[in-house]
């Protein structure tokens, strides 16, 4: 069971406690400090320390964690993130659901953010950098037209942020930044002005582990303080989530020109980040194309408050967030399952002390109707602190707490969180009256018409996909093939491919993937081998039926088509199709918005080859104890055994990008995907002068598996590693997952790819034909009379390997 240390006090700590503890997986939660919500939940369960977690604390809470057994840190404000808590905790073996203290600079340093963004072309607004307060106000009074906005460079509470009416008031920021140092002595050290945007804000909080991610809903928050945004700015007034702004195609934009490069960018600079990542975006309005584009306008390393309460709202049933935060700590968040109930829309409402964002009361009574809350509601405490010796909460804080709705329309969540905080009252209670007012605010404009492409499904995309493959596709033409595509199926001409005996003309079909080895193409980005895998892995199961491969269909599925991966894809398969002397004659793209995260996308291969009757393998009545194993190359894994490979690499934890470590003139990425290799054109002039008894394809199972497949039961093979050196790649695997022998002998190829079965008195001329196709061979062993219930295959001199 996993016992969970929450750090902060907030409205956003009580939410995830309140989610982590629906886990059946969870024991314990500890909430330090926590507040009046957390202190009033189930006792037995749910467990204040009244510790803050500040630097001072930080070995007091290592201490408490590692007595309380603690497995999984979950820091709820940026401040301990930014201060390096998560450091504190691994050095106690604890995983943290939290980036390390360089990767929150992205928060830490407005500075550092707006490099980062510059250096991997994210959008974001123009911008400069000062650290004399003098060359600042001096850039200012030079344009004094230009709309800007001034930041103070670190942490400052929210409230570093400000956006001037007048040169006047723009002086007035620098000095309070960089002189008078109002937002502390680290905040003020430098500051950025940048360019004024204007648009609609949109908050979106992904999941990160290192590599992949998992976008929850996008969400609108309300800062100021009063209806129509008008007064102080504050936390966070309100929420809601789905925004409407936030269409499928602009999700798709967002995904793939800032989220993404996000995670890439910072892994590729050292500092890979792990945890949430709450990225503020504003929606520009672009004449040229007459459309919405999002600019970053900041980034925060944590959950923002108020919309975890409303977009943790949507999670479906099936989510376990608790295994979520571990898997993305452990970096491995493909490991689990995120779902989002798309049928619901959620609304926050916070409630805060009179007086709020300046000065406020504490100490007042709250009392809360619980019994009288509409359905699909919850209260989420902030502000507040549980009096046991009267059995009261009493404000602590000025948003105090927020109240939050669910329904199956943003219409009816909005009014049914209005009802809501009817129950809600202590003195001098405030909240907006408006929340949710922008997806409202032209009733007309919001009866829009909604679009396939709307939807996530772009029939231009796939069309202008089908004309950059049409080169691709064309170039695997072969007789019986014109390998064109755009119509409604592929045409062969088995007589003009040479099989002219229609009675004695078999055709053989085969179907298979590529597995999770996808899963590395798409962290890494390279995708033009897997196509090459996929072709492999169905043309060699025809070959060893003895048959010549025809044709090739293959099946790309994916949430979001991108041109540029499909085509990567496509160029791939239709290597692998020139390879092997098969037409690629068709295929299908399916765009599923909702089926696949973003930069996820599944693959499926048909190949159909023919054969004459008399050419058919395996031979098994011919075969005899006696008959000759030789065995060709492989290129490396090939493409089975890439859940044993993925787990090896996260438990050594090298990023994909680091050196290969079996061959250093690649990256680890690249030396893993290296494509399968295809023994077609070497292995069909021994098939066609009928040199050959049968053939064993190897590959998930090993030698061990997959030789058994192409004898008789009365016969078995045994083979002698020490006839051929295994490669460095099947040594490596080995050691670094200190993986037992013979699981690895029921894993992988171990170097050999393909295994023929040969009459002693034919494997010169077996021999002489593949080393004319540049083949590496080795004898392997022999077949032998199979004991009564021995295994099929014997694999001799397979220990001490590394």
């Amino acid at each position: 069971m996993l016992n969970i240390l929450v750090l902060g006090n907030g409205a956003r700590e009580h939410v995830l406690v309140t989610k982590l503890a629906q886990s059946p997986t969870v024991g314990k939660i500890y909430v330090a400090p926590g507040n009046g919500g957390t202190a009033t939940m189930d006792r037995s369960r749910v467990v204040n320390w009244d510790i803050t977690p500040d630097v001072a604390n930080f070995a007091r809470l290592q201490s408490m964690a590692v007595e309380h057994k603690i497995n999984l840190v979950v820091p709820g404000p940026e401040l301990p993130l930014v201060n390096g808590i998560t450091s504190v905790f691994h050095n106690v073996g604890i995983p943290v659901f939290g980036p390390s203290v360089k990767a929150a600079q992205l928060e830490a340093s407005k500075a550092f953010s707006k490099r980062f963004m510059s250096k991997h072309n994210i959008p974001t607004a123009s911008y400069d950098v000062f650290t004399d307060p003098e060359e600042a106000i001096s850039f200012l009074q030079a344009h004094p037209d230009k709309a800007f906005v001034i930041k103070a460079d670190g942490i400052a509470a929210g409230k570093g942020v400000i956006i001037p009416s007048s040169i006047d008031e723009s002086v007035q920021a620098i000095k309070d930044i960089m002189v008078t140092k109002q937002f502390g002595e680290e905040a003020g050290k430098q500051v950025v002005i940048e360019q004024f945007l204007e648009g609609d804000e949109i908050s979106l909080l992904t999941i990160v582990d290192g590599y992949s991610h998992f976008n929850l809903p996008v969400a609108q928050d309300h800062k100021r303080i009063f209806d129509g945004d008008k007064g102080l700015n504050t936390g966070g007034m309100g929420a809601y989530a789905p925004a409407p702004v936030a269409t499928p195609s602009l999700l798709k934009t967002i995904d793939s020109q800032i989220v993404k490069p996000t995670i890439d960018g910072m892994r590729r600079d050292g500092m890979p980040f792990v945890g949430v990542l709450f990225t503020g975006m504003i929606l520009v309005k672009d004449p040229k194309a007459n459309q919405l584009v999002p600019e970053v306008l900041e980034y925060n390393v944590r959950f923002g408050d108020p919309e975890t309460q409303a977009v943790l709202s949507l999670l479906d049933d099936q989510t376990d967030l608790a295994q979520v935060f571990l898997a993305a700590a452990e970096h491995r968040l493909d490991s689990v399952n995120i779902g989002i109930d798309d049928t619901r829309s959620a609304v926050t409402v916070v409630v805060a002390a009179g007086g709020y964002p300046e000065s406020y009361a504490k100490g007042d009574k709250i009392t809360l109707n619980t019994d009288k809350l509409p359905p699909h509601t919850q209260i989420f405490q902030a502000g507040t602190k549980y009096d046991p010796a009267t059995d009261s909460l009493l404000t602590n804080g000025g948003r105090v707490l927020s109240v939050t709705s669910t329904a199956q329309d943003l219409r009816t969540a909005v009014d049914t969180v209005y009802e809501a905080v009817k129950c809600v009252h202590f003195q001098n209670a405030y909240y907006r009256k408006d929340i949710a007012y922008r997806a409202f605010q032209n009733s007309e404009s919001s009866k829009v018409a909604i679009t396939y492409a709307d939807s996530g499904v772009s029939v231009d995309n796939g069309n202008n996909l089908v004309q950059t493959i049409k080169e691709m596709v064309r170039s695997t033409r072969r007789p019986g093939a014109d390998s064109d595509i755009g119509g409604f199926g592929g045409l062969f001409d088995l007589a003009q491919a040479g099989f002219r005996q229609n009675e004695n003309t078999l055709l053989v079909g085969a179907t298979d993937g590529v597995g999770t080895k996808l899963i590395i193409a798409q962290e890494t980005g390279i995708h033009n081998t897997v196509g090459i895998d996929l072709v492999a892995m169905n043309v060699n199961d025809l070959v060893v039926q003895g048959a010549e491969p025809l044709f090739f269909l293959d099946y790309f599925a994916t949430g979001a088509l991108d041109i540029q991966i499909a085509s990567d894809f496509v160029s791939g398969v239709a290597n692998g199709c020139i390879q092997s002397g098969c037409a690629l004659v068709g295929g299908e793209t399916s765009e599923m918005p909702g089926m696949y995260p973003p930069g996820h996308y599944d693959t499926n291969g048909t190949a159909v080859g023919a054969v004459l009757r008399q050419d058919i393998l395996p031979k098994i009545n011919e075969m005899a104890a006696g008959d000759v194993l030789l065995g060709l190359a492989s290129s490396g894994v090939h493409s089975n055994g890439f859940s044993l490979v993925r787990k090896i690499i996260q438990h050594v934890a090298l990023p994909w990008d680091a050196p290969c470590p079996w061959d250093e003139s690649k990256t680890l990425g690249e030396g893993i995907l290296e494509p399968t290799k295809i023994y077609v054109k070497q292995l069909l002039p021994s098939i066609r002068q009928r040199l050959l008894l049968g053939l064993a394809h190897i590959t998930g199972g090993g030698l061990v598996e997959n030789i058994p497949r192409a004898i008789p039961d009365h016969l078995q093979a045994r083979v002698d590693m020490s006839t051929w050196e295994v490669p460095r790649v099947f040594k490596w695997f080995g050691q670094a997952g200190n993986v037992p022998h013979d699981d690895i002998l029921r894993t992988f190829n171990m170097g050999v790819g393909m295994v023929l079965i040969v009459k002693r008195e034919n494997v010169k001329a077996v021999c002489d034909s593949l080393t004319e196709e540049g083949e590496t061979i080795w004898e392997l062993g022999s077949l032998q009379e199979r004991p009564k219930n021995a295994p099929g295959c014997v694999i001799e001199n397979g220990t001490n390997l590394y």
